[in-house]
This record gives C-alpha cells, structure tokens and sequence, in this order.
C-alpha cells in the first residue's frame, strides 16, 4: 500500500469517526434505551454495570461514552496528521490533535442543543477534550516507541 493510500484511509477514518459522533448525537439515551440494535443493547449492558456502582441517578454511560468517542477520535487525528506532516515537523502533532478533537467536541455540544432531549454541556465538551487529549498522548507514545525499534 502507497504512502498516499494510508493518508487518505486516515483521513477517511477521522471523518467516518466525525460522523459516528455525530450520529450518536442526535439521539438521546431515551431513543437507545427504547431502540433495537448493537447501539441500544450496549447502553443497556453498560447501565447495568453502572447502576449497582454509581446509582440509578449517575449517568456515568454518558461520560464513558463522550470519553471513549473522543480517545478514538484524538488517535485518529494523531495517526492522520502524523501521516500529512514531514518527520522533522512532528513536534506538535499532539497538541494540533486535541484543538481539532475539542474544536469539533464545540461544534458536537452546540448541534446537541437542537436536538429534542438533548443540550449543549460544558462538562461534556470537557469530557470530550479529556478523552482526545488521552488519546493522542497514547499514540504519539506508541509512536515514538515504534520509531526506536526501527533500525
């Protein structure tokens, strides 16, 4: 496979992964609990594991599930821009990650505020910036320790 091909699949990745998010949301926790499929019947598993845990009234799915969104997101974007930027220019990679994560974690927040049962939160937002930052961190550490094995 070409240099060129792997960009533009990590590319095509970060943006199949944008749209999963916002997918996602569009709809409530009420629309998954009520619904059918993988989406749904992971959201009831995960209540369940949470509820003895934290209580009926936490809703730790939500915060598990902005974290994880955006910790896939920041190493896609980590992984896509590693792949567009000259080795000798890599040095901000992870930080140029996180403002695009958090940037669209923004833009995730404010089409949440027009969707029936959703709103814009400051607290997810920050949950999603955690969750890219540990992300991208976690790659460009991954990444490095390839690049010393390498001869």
């Amino acid at each position: 496979m070409t240099t060129r091909v792997k960009l533009i699949i990590s590319w095509m990745a970060v943006a199949l992964w944008a749209a999963f998010i916002f997918f996602m949301s569009a709809h409530t926790g009420a629309d998954l609990d009520d619904g059918t499929g993988l989406v749904a019947d992971l959201k009831r598993w995960l209540v369940s594991l949470a509820t003895p845990l934290f209580g009926p009234d936490t809703d730790i799915v939500s915060v598990a599930a902005h974290f994880t969104e955006y910790l896939v997101f920041g190493v896609l974007l980590f992984h896509a821009l590693w792949r567009s930027v000259p080795q000798q220019r890599q040095g901000l990679l992870v930080v140029a990650a996180v403002v695009i994560a958090s940037l669209y974690g923004v833009t995730d927040e404010f089409h949440q505020s027009f969707v029936p049962g959703r709103l814009c939160d400051p607290a997810d937002w920050l949950t999603d910036t955690v969750g890219a930052s540990v992300g991208a961190l976690a790659a460009w550490v991954v990444s490095r320790r390839a690049a010393r094995r390498m001869p």
